[in-house]
């Protein structure tokens, strides 16, 4: 049987730009700054939706209502210790949670039943193989006019354009925060803390201390997927230059996911443990920079 695979950047996005997570909120008046990069947004949808249009193919220029974030979300983002434990005692590092809390983490098959959900998501379904394949060369293609036409970017694709994304975020925590002596300092720190705790640490840099223990999940993630799925191979092969790693998601009840979380949640506070001092020097800065990659980028 053949499994859903989306890229890992689009996996990332979801975590790190709030598209999922803890329960969402009432949409706040935006500042000067998220209305502009609002209004692109809008600008962005509305060239693709009209280069679709002279294509032949229906699609429409719908972007997600804004949510604000909880006063927990806030805390989180900035690395409190007591919020980002709350958080991952129930969802770890926010990987196989979303098979148990799909509203919570507003999972696809969760999107699926939101009233604010993309249209977009009904007109890929009513589509035949044929027919998807022409409707996203298209799609592709308008993607390329409308990056160029209102972001100023050269894209290849619609892929490209979040790997473009996933790109400019990780050039620009390298430059800003892999550099800088005192998260160097605290992430080796953190690292022969969990070393001592069994766990394999290949990078100890600022940036792949803050994602190891996401990314391991993923990976885990993956390989179950894989196991599922006779039509891929058991080891994903490595991901072309410039490009993410796909992840083949795999198909698991809440009660099949249970185990992966528990593990997950483990890993996760342990993480926090070892992390405690590295946090919360780390996470308002990258907080700082994701936010103005999503105004860069317009998502």
């Amino acid at each position: 049987m053949t499994r859903k695979t989306l890229p890992t950047a689009l996996l990332a996005l979801a975590v790190l730009c709030g598209c999922g997570g803890a329960a969402e909120t009432a949409a706040a008046p935006p500042s000067p700054s998220a209305a502009a990069a609002k209004d692109k947004k809008h600008q962005l949808e509305a060239a693709k939706a009209d280069c679709m249009k002279q294509k032949g193919f229906k699609y429409v220029a719908w972007v997600k209502p804004e949510q604000t974030q909880s006063d927990e979300d806030r805390r989180r983002d900035a690395g409190d210790y007591q919020a980002m434990k709350k958080y991952r005692e129930k969802y770890g590092f926010g990987v196989f949670a979303e098979f148990i809390y799909p509203k919570e983490m507003n999972a696809p098959a969760a999107q699926r039943e939101s009233p604010n959900q993309d249209p977009n998501m009904k007109i890929h379904e009513a589509l035949s193989e044929a027919q998807l394949g022409a409707y996203q060369k298209a799609k592709d293609a308008c993607m390329v006019t409308a990056g160029k036409q209102v972001l100023g970017v050269t894209l290849k694709s619609s892929l490209d354009y979040y790997n473009q994304i996933a790109l400019t975020r990780k050039r620009a925590t390298a430059a800003t925060l892999d550099s800088d002596p005192k998260l160097v300092e605290l992430a080796g720190a953190m690292a022969t803390c969990l070393k001592g705790k069994g766990y394999a640490v290949t990078d100890t840099g600022p940036t792949a201390m803050a994602k190891r223990g996401q990314d391991a999940f993923y990976k885990e993630q993956d390989k179950v997927g894989r196991e599922q799925d006779d039509s891929v191979p058991d080891v994903a092969p490595p991901a072309k230059k410039g490009e993410s790693q796909p992840i083949n998601m795999p198909s698991l009840t809440a009660e099949q996911a249970r185990p992966y979380l528990a593990k997950e949640i483990k890993a996760a506070l342990d993480d926090l443990e070892c992390g405690k001092d590295f946090y919360p020097v780390f996470a308002p800065r990258k907080s700082a920079i994701d936010a103005q990659v999503r105004a860069q980028f317009a998502y």
